[in-house]
């Protein structure tokens, strides 16, 4: 009788053994499912649907006045030489201005813009600070062009990109255009600089892939550029290169991203500062996509809508199933394929956490791409927490490297 207790109890323990690692393997198939759809299935379907449609770029010859915002805090070591870049880019000098938004700045900036000697070049001083998509509203009611274009202190742009922005606005139903972004590491000695890099040439074929369907849903903030009559005043804690679009697309108005305007940037120079600025963006950027959430509705606004999941709110809940996968490939049992997946990930994050200790990116500068990928999604995972117990990250600090030049 004994015996038979023990045999009958060691079964049940073996029943609730394979249940419980079957469970776990469902789970761990169904993260990496969606990890697969965000990172590689969605831009897989962007570029299948993508290459069926074919949309001639503009003639660079459509001129509308423009005017270019630029907003500032503190930033005396660099916005001199964005001015002069700015007015040395190939665009009528009579339909150009610039205003230089100074969110109350306290060094050298102000009296830096107010000095510079051009017409075309005007200072608007905020009263307090409460922000940059403050300070944009703000310039947007001082601004004269038909076409804004916003654009930072430290951003280099192509000679043309005005022209290639600007050229789009011939189409009554372009409401907003953006440019490529490119990142460039100068020292190579940001240990994200590499995943930086690769990382925006791989959102850069995503817009492509978009644009060319139909409409973008979100912009590039160091480069992007909305018809005055279409813009839409924002709330302070939402960053408006995102919300702006998706205004614009409310009002039947198409995003297009224009791939000939580029805008150089400078990587950030440490894993650190990195993490604060995405924990920055992506708090703004969930609380900016909730303040629209009629885009939210598939039956209304379809493929927009498959975008925003797609590309936006799949990204922000990454973070969740790579927890997801982690845990549940560690409990999931001894099929080979399952422990395959817990020594793959052993491996990446590993990867990643000895590019914090050691700067091995500067003579292996792959390493850096494992560190961006976790810094991307645990950067993620924070903004989600900071949304919930509502977190607003209004004003800004400068981070990158002064140009010394």
């Amino acid at each position: 009788m004994e015996e038979t207790k023990r045999c009958n109890v060691t079964s049940l323990h073996v029943m609730a053994m394979h249940h419980w690692n079957a469970g776990f393997r469902l789970l761990l198939e169904i993260c990496l499912a969606v990890l697969a759809y965000t990172y590689v299935g969605y831009p897989a379907l962007l570029l299948m649907a993508g290459g069926l449609f074919r949309r001639r770029n503009p003639a660079p010859n459509y001129c509308p006045a423009i005017s270019v915002l630029i907003a500032a805090y503190n930033e005396e070591n660099n916005i001199g030489k964005k001015l002069a870049e700015t007015l040395a880019l190939d665009y009528p000098a009579d339909k150009l201005e610039v205003l230089v938004l100074s969110d109350c700045s306290m060094d050298g900036t102000d009296e830096i813009v107010s000095n510079f000697g051009d017409p075309r070049v005007r200072l608007l001083r905020m009263g307090r600070r409460r922000g940059k998509t403050h300070a944009q509203n703000e310039g947007v009611k001082e601004a004269k062009g038909q076409v804004l274009i916003f654009s930072d202190a430290t951003t280099v742009y192509h000679p043309q990109a005005l022209r290639y922005l600007a050229c789009n606005y011939a189409d009554e139903r372009v409401g907003a255009v953006t440019g490529r972004n490119q990142y460039f590491d100068p020292g190579s000695d940001s240990p994200t600089g590499l995943g930086t890099v690769a990382f925006w040439n791989y959102e850069n074929v995503i817009k492509t892939m978009q644009s060319r369907i139909h409409t973008l849903t979100g912009c590039v903030g160091c480069l992007y550029s909305v018809r005055k009559s279409v813009y839409t005043e924002l709330a302070d804690d939402v960053i408006s290169d995102l919300v702006q679009p998706l205004w614009v697309i409310q009002k039947r108005y198409r995003v297009v991203f224009e791939g000939r305007a580029i805008a150089h940037e400078e990587t950030t120079n440490s894993t650190a500062e990195e993490f604060a600025m995405r924990v920055r963006v992506v708090t703004r950027g969930m609380r900016g996509l909730l303040s629209v959430p009629e885009l939210l509705k598939p039956w209304r606004y379809g493929w927009v809508s498959i975008q925003l999941y797609s590309h936006k709110v799949l990204r922000w809940l990454a973070p969740f199933f790579l927890l997801g996968a982690f845990a549940s490939s560690a409990f999931g049992g001894e099929q080979a394929w399952v422990q395959s997946a817990l020594v793959l990930q052993c491996v990446f994050y590993s990867a990643a956490l000895l590019a914090v200790v050691v700067p091995l990116h500067r003579p292996w500068k792959v390493l850096g791409i494992p560190l961006y990928f976790c810094t991307l999604n645990a950067a993620a995972l924070v903004s989600v927490f900071e949304l919930l117990r509502g977190r607003k990250y209004v004003v800004w600090e400068t981070v990158r490297k002064a140009d010394a030049g």
